[in-house]
């Protein structure tokens, strides 16, 4: 397999979540990888959700290997618990965008090859360039700003309405890099942080992060594991707080202040901090750099809601056009 589409952090997420037994929730199922690496560990079934209808179809060459033990559903991992209509013993959410989506130019996700300025990862309602070229420039540049913390958000926001219409992505990279300095060697091309924004907006990845991990809370028996790998710093802020939150492990405020009616912990936190690849791990799949696996461990306390003020989500971007 060809290291872009090796599942990152698949050893250590295994190793966490051990013993894998049971039913397991692949919330992003992707190319399989997950699912398959789950399967080989021991679970009994693994159920694959992808809001993207072409993963199916990649994936019907190999699937049916698995017989029963795989079950394949479209559909987003915010409804995972419905999806899945009975309780679980573990889910995996692997977050952002896949490099198998990356590498296809028609999905319009890469700022490295030329395509429709498209990002939707179910293929449907509007597309990335729905956005930009009907969008007031102050909605483009919070989009850029709250979503990809790209500093010079208003000076690229300005020169995209300059340029519109804009359909492919290339053009918009050059629009994007010709407001910048030019990167110096190792650093990223300058159009990451705007295309990240632009396809977080464009597939509200942030309130489907939060549904999603509330599903699974909501999905998980006691006992079960809830993994989630993330690949930048936004995404895995959400994650922590979450799981900090709903372990009970924030801070416990003033001891002046009046005492705060906290819900019974719904997760326990088996490591104190995120973990990151090894350096075999990285030599052979580059990818690996920025991802972070967080792994939480289901209570019998009642599934309950976050509070989205404790949780640092970015500021929503309200739809506006010119």
């Amino acid at each position: 397999m060809a290291a872009p589409h090796i599942p990152v952090l698949l050893d250590p997420l295994l190793r966490a979540c051990a013993p894998v037994t049971g039913t397991w929730v692949d919330g992003t199922f992707g190319a399989g990888g997950y699912a398959r690496g789950l399967l080989a560990a021991g679970a009994d079934q693994v159920i694959g959700i992808d809001r993207d209808p072409a993963v199916f179809r990649m994936a019907g060459d190999w699937a049916a290997e698995y017989g029963d033990r795989l079950h394949l559903m479209q559909g987003t991992f915010s409804e995972l618990d419905t999806l899945a209509g009975r309780p679980v013993e573990g889910v995996v959410l692997d977050l952002g965008v896949s490099s198998m989506q990356l590498d296809q130019a028609e999905r319009g996700f890469s700022f490295l090859r030329d395509g429709p300025l498209d990002m939707r990862m179910a293929q449907d309602g509007p597309s990335a360039a729905d956005l930009i070229n009907r969008a007031d420039e102050g909605v483009i540049a919070d989009v850029l700003y709250h979503y990809g913390e790209e500093r010079a958000a208003r000076r690229i926001a300005r020169a995209i309405v300059a340029a519109r219409p804009i359909q492919r992505t290339l053009a918009l990279a050059e629009v994007v890099a010709a407001c910048l300095p030019r990167p110096k060697p190792g650093q990223s091309h300058p159009a990451t942080r705007a295309f990240q924004a632009i396809r977080i907006w464009v597939n509200d990845e942030f309130g489907q992060l939060v549904a999603g991990l509330e599903a699974a809370e909501r999905a998980l028996v006691a006992g079960g594991r809830l993994a989630v790998v993330s690949f930048h710093s936004l995404e895995d802020r959400i994650v922590k707080r979450f799981m900090q939150a709903r372990s009970g492990t924030t801070g416990g405020g003033s001891r002046y202040a009046p005492a705060i009616k906290r819900d019974a912990p719904a997760f326990t936190l088996p490591f104190r901090r995120a973990i990151g690849a090894d350096p075999a791990e990285l030599e052979t799949n580059p990818r690996a750099r920025s991802a972070l696996l967080r792994v939480a461990i289901r209570t019998d306390a009642p599934a309950g809601v976050a509070d989205p003020n404790s949780l640092g989500l970015p500021r929503p971007v309200q739809w506006g056009t010119a």
